[in-house]
C-alpha cells in the first residue's frame, strides 16, 4: 500500500515539475478498460469460450450422470441389494473423483489460455499506446493514475486505434489473409 501511495505521489510531484515546463505533454490509459472494451479482448473472450465450450458441456454432463446415479442411490437405497449399492456408491465416488480431476484441469488451462490470449492483448495495446505517443508526440503516458483529469484520459483512442487493428502501420487482418 504504500509503494502505490509512494508512486502516486512521484507521479504526482513529476506531473507538477513537468507542468511548469511548457509543452509537456502526458496521457493515461486505463488499461482494464481496454481489456475488457477493445475488440481484440472482446475477440480473445470469444476465441476462449468457444474453444472450452465442448469440455464445459462434458463436464455439465458428467456433473448430471453423478446427480442423476445420487439421486437413484437415494430413491432405490432400499430396492437395491447391499452389492448393487456398493457397487453404485463405488461408480458414484469414481464420477465424482473423475469430475474433480476434469475440473481443476479445466480451469488450469483455462486460466494458461486466458493468460496468453491477455499477454497478446496487452502487447498490441501497448504497440497502440506507443503509435499513438509517437504520432501526437506525448512526452509521457501514465497506464494507471489515482485521478486522472478526463482531457489527458487517453483510453478511448487506445480503443478505437485496436478496433481499426493497425498496428506498426500495417493492417494485421491483410498480413493474416495474406498467409
Amino acid at each position: 500500500m504504500k509503494t502505490i501511495w509512494l508512486a502516486g505521489c512521484c507521479a504526482m510531484l513529476i506531473g507538477s515539475g513537468f507542468a511548469h515546463a511548457g509543452d509537456f505533454k502526458v496521457g493515461v490509459v486505463d488499461t482494464e478498460r481496454v481489456l475488457r472494451e477493445s475488440v481484440p479482448a472482446i475477440k480473445a473472450e470469444k476465441k476462449i469460450e468457444k474453444e472450452f465450450l465442448a469440455r464445459d458441456a462434458e463436464i455439465k454432463a458428467l456433473i448430471k450422470q453423478a446427480k442423476d446415479l445420487q439421486a437413484l442411490l437415494e430413491k432405490d437405497n432400499n430396492k437395491l441389494s447391499d452389492a448393487d449399492h456398493r457397487n453404485k456408491e463405488r461408480e458414484l465416488t469414481g464420477m465424482n473423483v473423475n469430475l474433480q480431476r476434469m475440473q481443476r484441469e479445466f480451469r488450469e488451462d483455462l486460466n494458461l489460455r486466458k493468460n496468453e490470449e491477455l499477454a497478446a492483448v496487452l502487447d498490441k495495446a501497448n504497440k497502440a499506446i506507443q503509435q499513438i505517443a509517437a504520432a501526437e508526440k506525448y512526452d509521457l503516458i501514465l497506464q494507471e493514475a489515482v485521478y486522472r483529469n478526463p482531457k489527458i484520459d487517453i483510453t478511448d483512442k487506445v480503443i478505437k486505434f485496436l478496433a481499426n487493428d493497425k498496428i506498426d502501420g500495417t493492417d494485421s487482418k491483410d498480413t493474416k489473409d495474406s498467409k
